[in-house]
């Protein structure tokens, strides 16, 4: 028993010195790409100097000073402003300092942007977007699982109906992404025959009741839950009652059905657990790129989650935000990454905890 939590903690600790190296590089570079190899820095410089000159042209105070002393209160000033940004140091130096803050969530104040509570802090703006995207991604993403896993395993017990042909035929479909169905959607259920909201997370204003304020958030989730089931469902539902035929024509499943077994004991032991790795694997796999695709599916439905405030911070050139939001997206995606690896070594006991291969 010893022996087999130290191979697991080595095989944890291996993906995770791993998955952790390739978030560095991701969120080192795009530091880099976010400030433009430093060039955006000119960029602050002059909004640093307007912002200066405008306090001071509106103090009174200094409207009776001469035009040289003005002069040197705005480069005082501006010097002051330039050190507490750290502008004066080179940007590779502060790159790396960046970087370290980026990984320990220590993501400072936005430049443009602000939470709906008022505060400036890049966490507090995330924190309030979070959790839309998780809610959103995640009841999606489950219930593609289970009706997908359902009915594929109904579809592996009539191969070759007509609803199996259906399937096989709309499979092709999911190569559109499920903002190209949102839109769509929109059209037809916002629009054409207007049952549901075309956007947004709640009402406005916002029900006052929490059963109602829950029923308006469902309401507005329905459309790009139909367009993320749309865009993957057919594809899902296509892979794995394949894994299911394969492993149902195996010699141990005949013996099985042969010894009198009932059916549903005979898909529950026999064929549904040994697809459980590769249905996982696909169905993360799946996930992973589903994250790439949050900015515009968000911007779409006008959802409030971290792919439309990645968008904002995009427009605003708030480079704080920015690089909070894709640390948010790498640790996220991250964590997918390292739950299937683990879930497959412990799913398919084929698989050596200690060398992560078969």
């Amino acid at each position: 028993m010893l022996r087999d939590l130290r191979r697991l903690a080595l095989f944890a600790g291996k993906r995770l010195l791993a998955l952790l190296l390739t978030v560095l590089i991701g969120v080192y570079l795009t530091i880099v790409i976010a400030n433009m190899g430093g060039q955006i820095d000119e960029l602050r410089l002059a909004q640093i100097e307007n912002t200066v000159a405008e306090e001071i042209r509106a103090d009174p105070a200094f409207h009776d000073l001469p035009s040289e002393r003005r002069e040197q209160l705005l480069n005082d000033r501006m010097q002051i402003e330039i050190e507490r940004l750290r502008l004066d140091e080179p940007f590779l130096i502060r790159s790396v300092d960046y970087l370290r803050q980026a990984m320990l969530l220590d993501l400072g104040r936005a430049e443009e942007m602000h939470s709906d509570a008022g505060s400036r802090q890049v966490a507090q703006i995330i924190l309030e977007r979070l959790p839309a995207t998780l809610l959103l991604f995640g009841t999606a993403n489950l219930l593609v699982f289970f009706v997908a896993v359902f009915v594929a395993l109904g579809l592996s017990r009539r191969y070759g109906s007509a609803l199996d042909r259906s399937v096989i035929a709309l499979a092709p479909s999911s190569a559109a992404p499920a903002w190209f169905y949102g839109i769509f959607l929109i059209l037809l259920f916002a629009f054409v025959v207007p049952l549901l909201p075309p956007g947004g997370m709640v009402a406005a204003p916002p029900p006052s009741g929490g059963w109602a304020y829950a029923a308006s958030v469902i309401q507005h989730m329905a459309l790009p839950i139909a367009a993320m089931f749309l865009a993957q469902i057919f594809i899902s539902i296509y892979s794995w009652r394949t894994f299911f035929l394969i492993h149902s024509s195996e010699d141990y499943v005949e013996m099985a059905r042969a010894k009198g077994l009932p059916d549903a004991l005979v898909e529950q032991r026999y064929i549904l657990r040994p697809t459980l790795s590769p249905i996982v694997t696909s169905f993360l796999l799946m996930l992973i790129g589903l994250w790439s695709g949050a900015i515009i599916l968000e911007q779409v439905f006008n959802w409030p989650g971290l792919g439309t405030l990645l968008f904002e911070a995009i427009g605003h050139r708030d480079t704080p935000v920015i690089i909070g939001s894709v640390v948010i997206f790498a640790y996220l995606l991250a964590v997918t990454v390292f739950l299937l690896d683990f879930i497959y070594a412990l799913l398919d006991p084929r698989v050596r905890i200690e060398g992560g291969s078969a």
